[in-house]
């Protein structure tokens, strides 16, 4: 019999995983983004972190997935009003669309309901302890997956061993994400997908290196997913040919950021700044987005040219050669971000996080 409920439970997971992406298909929304709301709604706000965990994505997903939920107005994200630094994710109840996936989710719940409906006080009591142990059991099994390396994968991490500052250097990643986590008890920690970089850690200074060979030879796709220690102030550098560069720093106390080499695609999420803090794009890209946190200015210099240039909604079409704009709370006695395109770009946008 115990084997048999066993047996019953797996296949109850697996129709309402069934169940959830046949909802989510009829709310034109990835399964994943729908579970994260769902989640949300039942368990309150949650860091970008806390989401990871609960979902069992990646923090380099978790980050994607975020930023779908807060274009379609179902997420907001502000600050712990706590730790300033620290990004807590929470519904927005005066969103449409979040009240449409509601209904949803609310027909799926009162089916269940139902189907409870016919048992005694006794059985439901025992019924719902045995569902929470289950759900106590999966979150657990969650954690010990994400700990582990998938088939493929390889990680690397380092311990903080009393560093007061962090330096990374990363070369030749074609796929790079970086976030950041001031939970975090190590350094960094960095899961690799395809060929893995060769890495150096000492006194807070991690250097990241892929093989210039794999670089020529297009041997597989070099993917890597960074997470550093929001604790610590921090120096950027990314060097080389890219495909894609995304970066959620808003739990990061950044001091530098550089990025030298092309890019298909760069996004950039930074943080509220407290000194004036240089950020340096050159190698060209095809669309460059820097998002900034309420209380941090902008100054823009563009020495390179863009087909499109907007910043906090000063937009400019075909511009280059030595352009300079402002953010409107832009002061150069105070804290702000000196950001330096040298390179062309098809199009750049500068914008507060809470912008339109």
């Amino acid at each position: 019999m115990t084997d048999e409920l066993a047996e019953e439970l797996r296949r109850f997971n697996g129709v309402a995983a069934s169940l959830f992406r046949a909802a989510a298909a009829h709310l034109e929304m990835p399964a994943t983004d729908l579970h994260a709301v769902d989640l949300l709604a039942s368990t309150g706000p949650a860091t970008p972190g806390q989401l990871a965990d609960l979902t069992g994505l990646t923090t380099g997903a978790v980050t994607g997935m975020l930023k779908r939920l807060e274009d379609a107005g179902l997420v907001r994200r502000d600050a712990d009003p706590r730790d300033a630094r620290r990004v807590i994710v929470s519904l927005d109840p005066d969103s449409r669309r979040l009240h449409e996936v509601e209904r949803v989710l609310h027909a799926m719940t009162e089916a269940w309901a139902e189907a409870a409906a016919d048992l005694d006080e006794t059985r439901a009591a025992t019924l719902l302890e045995f569902l929470k142990r289950c759900n106590a059991l999966s979150r657990g099994e969650i954690v010990r997956l994400r700990a582990s390396p998938s088939p493929g994968e390889e990680t690397a991490s380092s311990p903080v061993a009393g560093a007061s500052s962090g330096s990374l250097n990363v070369r030749g990643a074609s796929l790079l994400r970086l976030l950041a986590d001031r939970t975090l008890p190590e350094l960094y920690s960095a899961h690799f997908d395809g060929p893995a970089p060769t890495v150096k850690a000492s006194r807070g200074s991690i250097t990241m290196r892929y093989a210039r060979r794999i670089q020529l030879l297009g041997m597989g796709r070099q993917s890597a997913a960074i997470t550093l220690n929001g604790r610590l102030p921090w120096r950027i550098s990314i060097k080389g040919a890219a495909s894609m560069i995304e970066a959620d720093l808003r739990d990061l106390t950044l001091t530098e950021f550089e990025i030298d080499g092309a890019a298909s695609s760069i996004d950039l999420q930074l943080p509220a700044c407290t000194t004036v803090v240089p950020v340096r794009i050159s190698g060209g890209a095809s669309a460059i987005r820097i998002r900034r946190e309420p209380g941090a200015p902008a100054q823009v210099h563009l020495k390179g040219w863009a087909s499109k240039l907007d910043v906090d909604g000063q937009a400019s079409s075909n511009v280059g050669n030595n352009v300079w704009l402002q953010s409107s709370d832009y002061d150069p006695s105070g804290p702000y971000y000196a950001i330096e395109l040298a390179s062309s770009a098809s199009s750049v946008t500068v914008e507060r996080t809470n912008a339109g």
